[in-house]
């Protein structure tokens, strides 16, 4: 799309031609990257039950910040000069967020609210920008409006408002955050989500996050001796989540996101916010590879916690692709995802029985994991050539039959 310095925003998601990510929203995404980042670093130095609560509620706060911006793009973005701006305001407030939590305990949290005030701010922003230009859904902006207003006031006061009390306005705010879009459903007919644009989104965004492993495995390198160990933990970490990203990407389907009116259709719901989880256990999964490269050096100790870390990351993992998958209507492919969902389903149990075993180091726990992983990617693959994978069979049998004969 070529820049234009005044393009007021109009519905996109009843054009005709097939969009994609526009430059804007890669870079967009950046600073999103470095807040998860900072969140993997603040929890790798602690792997305590309030440690990772802790994380899980910072990065669903964070999610949540990049999802709704992503909702509003998907329908009104028109990247003209304007909307640069408060994207790059947006932008500002985010990496305001990302420094909160790279600082200590004292004063972390009012920067943070400081930062997502203001972020939810530039939100307001652009829908009441979309409430001037397009007549066509201002009942749906208005309903965004009032919900996300109300919440941005929330989060405004929470600046000013010392711990603990601060934190029960934040998880208020973001209750009534979560809970607009659900208020303003039956109204979305006028304002589909768009079928190519938003998967698109949430998978780059899924690529992005599970990129932090890539990250972990080098990181995690360069503050231990290079020895077989550890060097096989960072292969196999490698290796676990090439499979990760096999299983998921093979079964993407995002064409359940558009709405047609059809009342309480639950499908595209979980298709969309089961990415939450999966973002959270795919992160999860680069902090634990970290760890683990770490915990397989002989001068350090691998700890239960962080054993557990890595297989709830896995697990976790399994059961957001099976709610997604679950989710996705592909008729000509049922069979297949019908097999996927169960492969994921019977991997959980598998994967969490690994947590298990205290004598396990961590070399033989990154081994299994990975052999978990592989075997999840196996099942999908005989599930989609099984004349293949057949023949190839009968082949091997044939030959070992010839030799033994």
């Amino acid at each position: 799309m070529r820049f234009a310095a005044f393009a007021p925003p109009r519905l996109r998601t009843m054009e005709e031609s097939e969009r994609t990510a526009t430059w804007l929203e890669l870079f967009y995404d950046l600073v999103f990257v470095a807040a998860v980042a900072t969140m993997g670093a603040r929890v790798a130095h602690d792997v305590s039950w309030t440690g990772v609560s802790s994380y899980l509620a910072y990065f669903a706060l964070v999610w949540w910040l990049w999802a709704s911006h992503t909702f509003y793009a998907d329908r009104y973005d028109t990247d003209d000069l304007i909307y640069r701006f408060l994207a790059g305001a947006q932008m500002v407030a985010v990496a305001l967020i990302a420094v909160s939590l790279s600082l200590g305990e004292a004063g972390s949290t009012q920067v943070f609210a400081l930062g997502y005030a203001g972020a939810r701010v530039v939100l307001l922003l652009l829908y009441a920008r979309a409430y001037r230009h397009v007549a066509g859904t201002r009942d749906l902006v208005r309903g965004y409006l009032i919900g996300f207003g109300a919440a941005s006031i929330l989060w405004a006061v929470s600046i000013v408002v010392p711990d603990p009390a601060r934190f029960w306005l934040w998880g208020i705010a973001f209750a009534v955050d979560l809970a607009t879009p659900f208020a303003v459903r039956r109204i979305q007919a006028a304002a589909p989500l768009d079928v190519s644009h938003l998967p698109e989104r949430f998978g780059l965004f899924t690529i992005l996050v599970l990129g932090e492993a890539i990250v972990a495995v080098t990181v995690g390198l360069s503050h231990v001796a290079w020895q077989t160990s550890t060097t096989m933990v960072g292969i196999f970490g490698l290796g676990a989540a090439t499979c990760l990203w096999w299983i998921n990407f093979d079964h993407l389907d995002g064409s359940v996101v558009r709405r047609r009116g059809e009342g309480r259709n639950w499908r595209p719901t979980v298709w969309i916010y089961g990415h939450l989880p999966l973002a959270v256990a795919l992160a999860m999964f680069g902090v634990s590879v970290e760890l683990a490269i770490v915990g397989a050096d002989h001068g350090h100790a691998y700890s239960s916690a962080d054993r557990w870390l890595l297989v709830a990351s896995v697990a976790l993992a399994f059961v957001s692709m099976a709610a997604i998958q679950t989710a996705s209507v592909r008729p000509e492919e049922e069979r297949l995802r019908v097999w996927a969902v169960r492969a994921r389903l019977v991997g959980i149990p598998i994967v969490l029985a690994i947590g298990l075993f205290s004598s396990l180091g961590a070399v033989w726990t990154m081994v299994l994991v990975t052999a978990v992983c592989s075997a999840e990617v196996i099942a999908d693959l005989v599930a989609a050539n099984p004349v293949e994978i057949r023949s190839v069979v009968e082949a091997v049998k044939a030959k070992i039959g010839s030799e033994r004969g």
